[in-house]
């Protein structure tokens, strides 16, 4: 990598599989895309026969009406199926396909990928976890639209930025969702919710796929990063447009594109590098860079420099890794509550 961390793409004569060599690679490559669009259109096909076209939330007075579910839905799938190769051709544009995550992803899995290639299967194919993160959105906007009415009615402040061009109000509202996520995170970090964030860390190696390894129960982040936004006035739009924009951040971040993206990486959006610091497997010194608007962390102090890919990842605890992520999962879980009851009582 040039000293200013700057990009530098792979000169295309030194490609370890150019000319006919390249074939196979490529062949491997479309049959992995074709495998993951058929994996799409057979969940379109269980939503359209298990899901009704129109869901009804209410809480507290508040009833949100989603109607046409099913194109929201396929908008979405269209959206993953856009973002994923995108992220793919970034990291080999960068790193050749040699050091690419598509290909040791189908072609030589580590142990701890075949865990990641198991949690993004099972996030692509249930379709309760499309429902589930559907519902979440509704009810951050109704418990948004119910602080609304308090604050109007209590401290007659009325926010609404819906007036602004709609590049400015993704801006802001980046920015508040940022915020918040800081937050969350560094809570992620802590003693209480470490358990069920752990698995995220667990992993060995970085892959564009590595931000789907996720315990299922450590939902509560997206409720309270989406319902400031909600608080603050912003629409169901640019709630989606910013939960796109950061899910495919969150591609780039866990690649193996070894660049600190500059001035830029540093205090705007944060880079591969900055984010393998902060998965680093040394916990000699404190971790940091929990913010993926670097801003944050350099005012609240948990800013501590640059990195490379060379940068050992991981946590202490044994993992299994592997496809078989059942049993890891539900000692995670069982941690968490033991943590909790233990702390409670003393």
């Amino acid at each position: 990598m040039p000293p200013s961390g700057e990009l530098q793409l792979i000169d295309e004569a030194t490609w370890p599989g150019r000319g006919a060599r390249r074939w196979p690679q490529i062949a491997v490559a479309l049959t992995a895309l074709a495998a993951y669009v058929g994996l799409l259109a057979i969940g379109w096909q269980a939503v359209q026969a298990l899901l009704p076209d129109t869901l009804s939330l209410t809480l507290a007075g508040h009833t949100v009406h989603v109607g046409h579910v099913h194109d929201h839905i396929a908008n979405n799938a269209l959206v993953m199926l856009l973002l994923l190769p995108t992220a793919f051709w970034l990291e080999y544009l960068f790193v050749g396909w040699e050091g690419s995550s598509l290909r040791q992803l189908t072609v030589r899995p580590t142990a701890s990928m075949r865990t990641d290639i198991a949690f993004f299967l099972l996030s692509q194919a249930h379709v309760m976890d499309v429902v589930a993160k559907l519902m979440l959105l509704g009810a951050s906007m109704i418990s948004g639209l119910a602080l609304q009415g308090w604050l109007r009615a209590t401290f007659g402040l009325q926010i609404d930025a819906s007036g602004l061009p709609l590049a400015a109000q993704i801006a802001l509202y980046f920015g508040v969702y940022s915020f918040f996520d800081y937050w969350t995170h560094r809570i992620d970090h802590t003693r209480y919710f470490w358990p069920l964030h752990r698995y995220h860390h667990a992993a060995h190696d970085f892959c564009v796929i590595n931000a789907n390894r996720e315990h299922p129960a450590a939902f509560v982040s997206l409720f309270l990063i989406n319902l400031p936004m909600a608080v603050l006035g912003a629409s169901a739009e640019v709630m989606i447009y910013i939960n796109v924009g950061v899910a495919a951040l969150g591609m780039l971040i866990h690649s193996r594109i070894d660049a600190n993206w500059g001035w830029i990486g540093r205090w705007v959006i944060q880079s591969p590098n900055h984010h393998r610091l902060h998965h680093k497997l040394d916990m000699s010194e404190p971790t940091g860079h929990f913010a993926i608007a670097p801003v944050w962390d350099h005012l609240f102090g948990t800013w501590y420099g640059d990195a490379d890919q060379s940068l050992a990842i991981g946590v202490a605890e044994p993992y299994r890794h592997g496809f078989w992520i059942g049993a890891d999962l539900v000692r995670d879980y069982c941690d968490f509550w033991r943590g909790f009851f233990r702390r409670a009582t003393t």
